[in-house]
Parts: C-alpha cells; structure tokens; sequence
C-alpha cells in the first residue's frame, strides 16, 4: 500500500510560480511511474504529466508543456511540479499518481492508476 501526500498548493497570480511536491510512503518507489493530474470544478479530471521510473523519461499534457516540469527524488521518495508562467485555466485540485503502468498509458487513461493523494489547490487569479 502506497500512500501519497501532496503539498504546496495556494492562491497564486497569473504568470507566477508555484512548486507542488508529492511525498510518497510504503511500497517501493522507484517501481512506479508517477504522475499529477488535475481536475477543475465541474470538470472531468485530466493527465497533467509523468515521469517513468528511472526519472529519465516525461510525459506533459499539450496544455501544460514549456510551462511546467516534472521531477522525482527517488531517493526522497518524492515527485515534484514546477509550475511556471501560470494561467487562470491551471486553477484546479492538483492529484499525484502512482502506476504500475507505463507513462503513455498513464496520460491515455487515468482509471488504472493504482494509487492517488488527496489533492492540493492550487488557484490562479487574473
């Protein structure tokens, strides 16, 4: 069992920065693609990005490429976001992931992810 805690979320202006970070416990780490998704009010939730398992290979939605970066700490246990030039449309709860899967069936199909956090909000203000 794999449990996941996400932190850095907040209030933030468009075109600021903000860093989220995934803490992850139980389990082997570094045997999981992890990944962040999004869901915003009254929308379906949606893939974000991911990083494979070695840290070597990333995965971005089209909407968030050249803005933000995924990193992992496999050492720490921990995946992190940057997120950089954000717009009002990134304001969402944002969840980190774990998958036994592949980064590419992750971002064409959250149901099978094995393990979400709880989420943190992160706002963006125009």
């Amino acid at each position: 069992q794999v449990q996941l805690v996400e932190s850095g979320g907040g209030l933030v202006q468009a075109g600021g920065s903000l860093r989220l970070s995934c803490a992850a416990s139980g389990g082997t780490f570094n045997s999981y693609v992890m990944g962040w998704f999004r869901q915003a009010p009254g929308k379906e939730r949606e893939f974000v990005a991911a990083i494979s398992r070695g840290g070597g290979t990333t995965y971005y939605a089209d909407s968030v490429k050249g803005r933000f970066t995924i990193s992992r700490d496999n050492a720490k246990h921990a995946v992190y976001l940057q997120m950089n030039s954000l717009k009002s449309e990134d304001t969402a709860v944002y969840y980190c992931a774990a998958d036994r899967r592949s980064g590419q069936t992750m971002q064409r199909n959250y149901s099978g992810v094995d393990y979400w956090g709880k989420g943190t909000l992160v706002s963006v203000s125009s």
